[in-house]
């Protein structure tokens, strides 16, 4: 139409329409397009159309048209053997394609971006279904501190083995996974939004549920690095895949509701975990078998060499357990406390890893297969962009910076920052919650804390997570990104306070320290969410939603900051904790009830605790009344150091200021170039007000 305005209703003798491919449109579907076009223009008797090859959008201001003399023209098509050459005459429309297209061109075809367009009347809610079925499926990641107990006693099975991995070896592959989930969405998002969300989920799909697959073969053949390959690398490239899809489509479905959308597209990811978690729970007690019993440890002759406790079975000796009270309520079924034979029975991990590679795959491809985008440049009906003051109140942009200049802004390092300190403590806190009520609360209340008890916790904390989500990216419409993050600073006197509450479990336990703790962690996490669920809207109002995705995908290295520092914080804090509480515990010990118990002397203490066969509840034992359990205190310097963190986020985010003009994109540029043989004229433009004719 604005080519028509331009032209003033006179039909060309020839058109020639020069097409850039600014997406991945197949030449036949931007043929078709350009062709009706055309026709508005007088249907000129000869209409030649071409694509050329692909340009980024980062050179875009770059394209300046090329007036064409009509040799130029001949030469041009004469020699034009390409498959994009493409040619109409006399109204017969767009040639066909190839017939000897690949197969692998169709299936591209078929999961490409413009293969997925919507029409304008489509319904939007009906996208949100299927973002929920790949964010639900990523979203189980979250559950990750459902494995860590069974992945340290995969060979003791009741309790820790020589031989076993420590928790020390096992919590990082969840920060390994967010490592590679930040590396994947900051050199994929570009990738993703190009070639759309329908071939970015199915990627998703098979790079997660591979992961799963190959951590099953790790675990059941006892290789830590095949675990950190598959979950912790194929595991984060789908997660970060199954990230960034669906919040950048929902972001472009309701750009009348940034916050609710981001909401929406996150919300079933935060509560991946508390649907993982039944699921878990079940398959674990499915999988699970129970070692060789042999008995109590009063009625058996134990022998201790290297640190490693031996007993008599068939005439041979071999290495066993000793599973006390406090090992068997970690357990998903009920088993009694006693001596077992190392390696005669199963945790149920590498079954369980499997299954769910196979149950996430199916999801997955099912919401892959549903998800649409709207045609560029679309909007609700009646919704116009914010404009004037209620723009600038809410730190809304005008423009839109390109995802490499935003590199170059103060703002996204200022973001950065304060993504990076606000997360750290609700995902230190999710990668190790059931490790964490058990530790906490386990020994003091068995009653209540049981291994039941704690996987409920973290379904608890992933309803916190998607209700976080939610609702901190709706009320962020209202209150505005900036004083929603402002708000995210109060998780830093919560960490501060919870160790005051921790310290009153091993005097006085009962049930208001342990309702304060969840409550307080649970406040923790849902502030955790709302951080991740108020980012994309944030980084479109401080960037222009012109590329947020790439943007988005950025961004989240912040997120891998925080996962790889702080569970990494809190393993080392807490190792050198139950080291030093093990020592002080030891050191109230009659040496000679130790030698008998233990099977070593005193001296050889750091040996048996590099084996496993030391541990805070088999000191207890033989401790003298009235010693209390350290337990509860192993998380005291981990907690206070992350309430730190928050208060340096909260610096980070007053520092935040919109982004300066001078960083936008400009104009839309030229992008057709139509030349009038029989007037001898060339008309440019991108619309009927910028168009110009020259002779």
């Amino acid at each position: 139409q604005s080519l028509a305005s331009s032209l003033g209703g006179r039909g060309p003798d020839c058109l020639m329409l020069k097409i850039v491919r600014f997406t991945n449109v197949p030449s036949r579907a931007a043929g078709a397009v350009l062709l009706r076009s055309a026709r508005l223009c007088g249907t000129p008797s000869r209409v030649d159309i071409r694509c050329l090859s692909t340009v980024s959008p980062s050179r875009w201001p770059a394209i300046q048209p090329q007036r064409l003399t009509p040799p130029d023209i001949s030469s041009r098509f004469i020699s034009s053997t390409s498959s994009t050459a493409l040619r109409a005459v006399d109204g017969e429309g767009v040639g066909a394609p190839r017939s000897d297209a690949s197969a692998l061109a169709k299936i591209r075809q078929f999961l490409s971006r413009e293969n997925i367009v919507a029409p304008d009347n489509y319904n939007r809610w009906l996208v949100v279904p299927f973002s929920f079925l790949v964010q639900l499926s990523i979203g189980s990641v979250y559950a990750w501190s459902f494995f860590n107990d069974p992945l340290t006693r995969e060979f003791g099975v009741v309790a820790s083995a020589a031989s076993d991995w420590d928790l020390g070896s096992v919590v990082p592959i969840f920060s390994f996974c967010a490592l590679t989930l930040g590396i994947c969405t900051a050199t994929l998002g570009p990738w993703a939004e190009r070639v759309g969300p329908r071939m970015v989920a199915l990627s998703a799909a098979g790079c997660w549920s591979g992961g799963l697959l190959l951590t099953s073969l790790g675990v059941h053949f006892h290789l830590l690095p095949l675990c950190y390959l598959g979950y912790g690398v194929f595991g984060g490239m789908g997660w970060g895949l199954g990230y960034i899809s669906p919040v950048s489509t929902l972001l472009k479905w309701f750009p009348d509701r940034r916050g609710l959308a981001t909401g929406l597209a996150l919300t079933a990811f935060g509560g991946g975990a508390m649907v993982a978690t039944p699921i878990n729970e079940a398959l674990f007690q499915l999988y699970y078998e129970a070692p060789m019993l042999l008995g109590a440890a009063a009625d058996l002759h134990l022998v201790t060499e290297g640190g490693v406790r031996f007993a008599e079975v068939g005439g041979q000796l071999k290495e066993v357990v000793v599973a006390t009270a406090a090992d068997v309520a970690r357990l998903p079924v009920l088993v009694p406390e006693g001596v077992y034979v190392v390696g005669t029975g199963s945790s149920g991990a590498a079954k369980t890893f499997a299954t769910l590679s196979g149950l996430y795959a199916s999801v997955m491809l099912i919401g892959a297969m549903g998800i649409r985008v709207p045609r560029e440049g679309w909007g609700p009906a009646g919704w116009k962009p914010p404009t004037g003051d209620e723009a600038a109140n809410k730190m809304i942009t005008s423009g839109s910076v390109h995802h490499n200049t935003a590199l170059r802004t103060p703002q996204f390092y200022f973001l950065w920052g304060a993504v990076a300190g606000n997360a750290i403590a609700g995902v230190t806190v999710i990668s190790c919650a059931k490790t964490m009520m058990s530790d906490i609360f386990g020994t003091a209340m068995p009653a209540i804390v049981t291994g039941a008890f704690a996987a409920t916790f973290v379904a608890a904390l992933s309803a916190g997570n998607m209700l976080g989500r939610f609702g901190w990216a709706n009320a962020s419409d209202f209150l505005g990104r900036k004083n929603t993050y402002y708000l995210f600073g109060i998780g830093a006197p919560i960490c501060a306070l919870i160790p005051t509450l921790t310290a009153t479990v091993a005097t006085n336990p009962g049930t208001l320290p342990l309702g304060l703790f969840y409550f307080g962690t649970f406040l923790i996490v849902s502030f955790y969410g709302g951080v991740f669920a108020v980012l994309p809207a944030f980084l479109a109002d401080i960037f222009g939603s012109k590329h947020v995705g790439a943007i988005h995908g950025r961004a989240l290295t912040a997120w891998s900051a925080a996962a790889v520092g702080g569970p990494a914080l809190l393993t080392y804090m807490r190792t050198n904790s139950h080291h030093e509480a093990i020592t002080n515990l030891a050191a109230q010990v009659d040496p000679v009830k130790f030698e008998a118990a233990f099977g070593e002397p005193m001296e050889k203490l750091g040996e048996l605790m590099a084996t496993h066969t030391v541990t805070i509840p088999t000191l207890l034992q033989i401790a003298p009344p009235g010693v209390l359990d350290p337990t509860p205190s192993l998380y005291n310097s981990s907690l206070y150091t992350m309430g730190g963190v928050i208060c340096l986020a909260a610096l980070c985010n007053a520092a935040i200021r919109p982004v300066d003009r001078k960083h936008f994109l400009p104009e839309t540029v030229v992008t057709a170039t139509i030349v009038d043989i029989a007037k001898g004229t060339e008309t440019t433009g991108t619309d009927a007000t910028q168009a110009t004719r020259k002779p």
